[in-house]
């Protein structure tokens, strides 16, 4: 089963390139959910959300709709062991989890985060604190690219996010890897000009991809969806509303 749709869904600047002018801004999951079977929530990276909010968002999206919730900084950035943050973080995730709508948890790490013992050794106590939540990661530094990462992974059910991102030195490049149920591709965009260097932060995601560039994520995708038992492609190339154009470039592609 694969699943493509965008990394979050509640953008000003999508009004006119993606939403109707006029639409109220509590229409626009339900607008969204029309077209597309999953959405990332990345708001939740930055505040941890009342369960009786998540609830109203599950309540606005269909039977079969998914989500994909990323992990507040605290989890991935900060790392400071705060347990109100995953205590809230849980609550907050029960709604979907009762409404059969949770597919996993994505834990997006900074480059900053190296391929070392004492982190390996966090990845393990974040899935300790987000007990029976399905958990995905995604790697910044490119020195986790490695057979051991991938074996790690895989011996203590941690998904691996695929991303296509620009190539420069220390980013992960784009690998087709599934090293659990799930697999997991993030489409940051090529944008080599603004990724480090940048105003605003959603230059970086400023990208327009070709037809030609996602046809080089077909093959990868449908042996991504032969080993996994449910595939999530999201594009987060969402400045002016690019990701859906994106996401639906790749539901085209897919069939």
């Amino acid at each position: 089963m694969i699943h493509i749709g965008t990394s979050g869904f509640s953008y000003d600047d999508w009004v006119g390139p993606f939403y109707p002018a006029g639409l109220a801004r509590r229409e626009w999951l339900a607008f969204y959910a029309r077209e597309f079977s999953t959405v990332e929530l990345n708001a939740t990276y930055y505040g941890v959300p009342a369960p009786k909010t998540v609830a109203q968002m599950a309540a606005k999206t269909p039977q079969g709709f998914v989500f994909t919730v990323k992990a507040h900084q605290e989890m991935t950035h900060t790392r400071q062991g705060d347990q109100a943050i995953f205590a809230g973080f849980l609550l907050a995730m029960q709604p979907l989890v009762e409404a059969g709508k949770l597919g996993c948890i994505l834990a997006q790490f900074p480059f900053s985060f190296h391929a070392t013992a004492p982190n390996r050794d966090y990845l393990l106590e974040l899935k300790e604190r987000l007990p029976d939540l399905p958990l995905v990661v995604e790697f910044r530094n490119g020195e986790w690219l490695a057979p051991a990462t991938f074996a790690f992974l895989r011996q203590h059910g941690l998904g691996f996010c695929c991303v296509d991102e620009p190539s420069l030195p220390g980013l992960i490049p784009p690998v087709a890897e599934a090293t659990s149920d799930i697999a997991y591709v993030r489409f940051h965009g090529r944008n080599r000009q603004k990724w480090w260097q940048h105003e605003h932060a959603y230059e970086r995601y400023d990208y327009r991809y070709s037809r030609q560039e996602l046809e080089e994520w077909v093959p990868k995708v449908r042996l991504l969806a032969e080993r996994a038992s449910r595939t999530f492609l999201f594009a987060n190339n969402h400045w002016q509303a690019q990701a859906v154009d994106t996401a639906r470039q790749l539901r085209l592609l897919l069939g």
